[in-house]
């Protein structure tokens, strides 16, 4: 009896062991972080007091000073405006990727390695890259354009709010359509061949068969992809930040631009802080809603 309990306490031991590390990296670098952001945002926290201990307790007036200011409110526009266009491109070029490279023909796996590739370059590589493409003076995006008479001079992209916008866009759905078409193209290899043959002998056709067997089945995978790319995108910063800085003016300004404009360029610690942590809520809701739904369906399942 006496040597079962020791086996069980060493299990329960070498578990915690295993654990430990994880929860150590999650506690330093997740949870103290945001503890402190909170904090800091009921704080008045400026680069006069950043390093003493003297900060007054302001409650919510860092929140209502954000909440007044006008570019508080053109970030949010910003962002959402992003946020929703580069999932209505990424996601059914994506999806239409998945699709395609789902067939076996002659250079797919070669056209899909490609496409991993574009997803493995880091983000701040990608933006330098879009940020030369799109220059007006040098970028090869103008050069194709007037080469094609599309255009007779050369088009300032980053110069003008709605091109500049448009430019981040391109850019980032370039970066994300690969990752789209991973998961999506995971989750097609688990449809069962079978369910397709048996749709065409009773007489379906393609649109029937995606629309009545690869949209359903795929259900999880789709809410999964669009959630993940609507966290990506909406939090979205070194892209931004490298191409357009939020400008011109503060026509590209992300939540997540602001709060690192407020923080490293106004020193405005706390008002920063307040911005992250909207991001951080809006960002936590529509993680919830995901729990809601993945629940909802698990239990209908069962």
């Amino acid at each position: 009896m006496k040597s079962k309990k020791g086996y069980f306490f060493k299990k329960k031991m070498v578990f915690y062991l295993f654990v430990l590390p994880g929860a150590v990296y999650m506690t330093l670098m997740i949870i103290l972080p945001i503890c402190s952001n909170i904090i800091m945002s009921f704080q008045d926290v400026n680069l006069m007091n950043f390093a003493s201990k003297e900060r007054n307790f302001v409650g919510l007036a860092m929140y209502q000073d954000i909440l007044r200011e006008d570019v508080t409110w053109v970030a949010v526009k910003n962002t959402l405006w992003f946020t929703f266009w580069c999932l209505v491109f990424q996601f059914p070029i994506g999806f239409a990727l998945a699709l395609l490279f789902s067939k076996e023909f002659k250079g797919s796996r070669f056209l899909r390695g490609i496409n991993v590739v574009a997803w493995m370059i880091p983000m701040v590589a990608v933006a330098g890259i879009f940020k030369y493409m799109f220059n007006s003076d040098i970028g090869i995006i103008n050069q194709i354009l007037m080469n094609l008479h599309i255009v007779d001079k050369p088009v300032e992209w980053l110069a003008h709010g709605n091109t500049a916008m448009a430019s981040i866009i391109v850019a980032n759905v370039w970066k994300g359509v690969p990752f789209n078409m991973i998961l999506l193209a995971t989750a097609l290899t688990t449809v069962p061949a079978d369910v397709y043959e048996s749709a065409s002998i009773d007489g379906a056709n393609r649109l029937h068969r995606f629309f009545y067997i690869t949209i359903p089945l795929l259900k999880p995978a789709i809410v999964s992809v669009l959630t993940l790319g609507f966290i990506y995108t909406f939090k979205v910063f070194d892209l931004v930040y490298v191409i357009t800085g939020g400008g011109p003016g503060s026509s590209t300004e992300m939540l997540s631009t602001l709060a690192y404009r407020y923080s490293f360029n106004e020193y405005n610690f706390s008002q920063g802080a307040a911005v992250a942590n909207v991001l951080f809520i809006l960002l936590m809701l529509v993680g919830l809603v995901y729990i809601k739904i993945v629940t909802k369906e698990d239990g209908g399942d069962r």
